[in-house]
């Protein structure tokens, strides 16, 4: 009977993830949407406890969220789109001072005057054909920009239905005790993912204004864009907020042609990633990231293979939130007690 289970077991997670390779092109944009309307739901939410609009109807800040998510999702794929373009613009200047970087170093460990110094540098640096790069890039933005227009067309009908889910959930099931029981768990559940995302995009935010302004007072060229970029990436733990900051530093070797330029980036977008991370996210995050470090590296592998940097990024609010939902039902609490970081939920 264990083996026959085992095996059931076995082939029905083998069919599941097979459906989540096949389908990222529907689930992805989806699973976003859903994440989407849990942070519009929470903000929602927090604008109704404000003096002036909390004598606002609910109809009217759905209204006024959805709007103005729509016209951040539309703003950065246009920034995403721009931005990129002029990076391909000035890619021959970032080529022309990254060269005479590597030579100013080849000069100081006696290279340059080598005769094979041209060899060394066209077996290299020469190699690297950064236009096609950059072509690939694109491509993959105008696609990226499909998604987020899904996304939003997804989100702006869930959010509509989410309206009317408590008055259909009791014409499905009628006015009975287990029907209040079970949406006043759901009620639970939506509160704790809400919370959370929002917490979380709100320290987000913050660190991609710190960053822009730091970005700007050194003087790095596209400053937005990668905020935005350390904004997005810093839904992944651990390794988005390494890769947010190591783009901006190489951007601004490529500009400068300098490494002490590139040295006081890093400096400069380490010491905001480290007050973001260490001080201001647990206070603000409290239980709601509570998640053991060997869950979140596992759910990164699985969702990253699965779905690539936009499977990484939703890792690790797919994963949070179910551990959420896992600890508000009775029957899987011990399991979400053992993917949980300190055992409390």
């Amino acid at each position: 009977m264990r083996l026959t289970t085992l095996t059931h077991g076995t082939a029905l997670a083998i069919m599941i993830g097979w459906l989540l390779w096949i389908g990222k092109p529907v689930l992805l944009p989806v699973l976003a949407a859903v994440i989407a309307v849990y942070i519009l739901s929470a903000g929602v939410h927090a604008l109704s406890g404000l003096p002036v609009l909390r004598l606002a109807p609910q109809w009217m800040l759905r209204m006024v969220v959805l709007l103005g998510f729509t016209v951040a999702i539309l703003l950065l794929g246009l920034l995403l789109t721009a931005n990129f373009a002029r990076v391909a613009a000035a890619l021959p200047r970032y080529e022309t001072n990254i060269d005479a970087l590597v030579v100013r170093i080849a000069e100081l460990m006696g290279l340059r005057d080598e005769p094979n110094w041209a060899t060394i540098r066209d077996s290299t640096i020469g190699r690297i054909d950064t236009r096609r790069w950059i072509s690939f890039l694109l491509n993959s933005v105008r696609g990226f920009g499909g998604t987020l227009f899904f996304i939003v067309l997804y989100a702006s009908f869930l959010f509509a239905e989410r309206m009317q889910f408590a008055s259909k959930f009791h014409l499905a099931l009628g006015s009975t005790g287990r029907t209040e029981h079970a949406l006043g768990l759901l009620e639970r559940i939506n509160e704790r993912i809400g919370d959370y995302l929002l917490v979380k995009t709100t320290i987000n935010v913050i660190l991609g204004v710190l960053s822009y302004l730091l970005l700007r007072a050194i003087g790095i060229e596209f400053a937005l864009f990668w905020a935005i970029l350390i904004a997005v990436l810093n839904y992944i733990p651990y390794f988005g907020s390494l890769i947010g900051v190591l783009f901006p530093v190489l951007l601004s070797l490529a500009q400068f042609g300098t490494l002490w330029t590139a040295a006081l980036t890093l400096v400069a977008l380490t010491t905001v990633q480290v007050y973001v991370g260490a001080y201001l996210e647990p206070r603000l995050m409290g239980r709601a990231f509570n998640l053991s470090p060997l869950v979140v590296l596992l759910a990164l592998a699985f969702w990253g293979t699965l779905w690539g940097v936009p499977g990484a990024i939703l890792a690790v609010p797919l994963t949070s939130s179910l551990v959420i939902v896992l600890a508000e039902i009775p029957a899987t609490r011990p399991a979400a007690i053992m993917l949980s970081a300190s055992g409390k939920v």
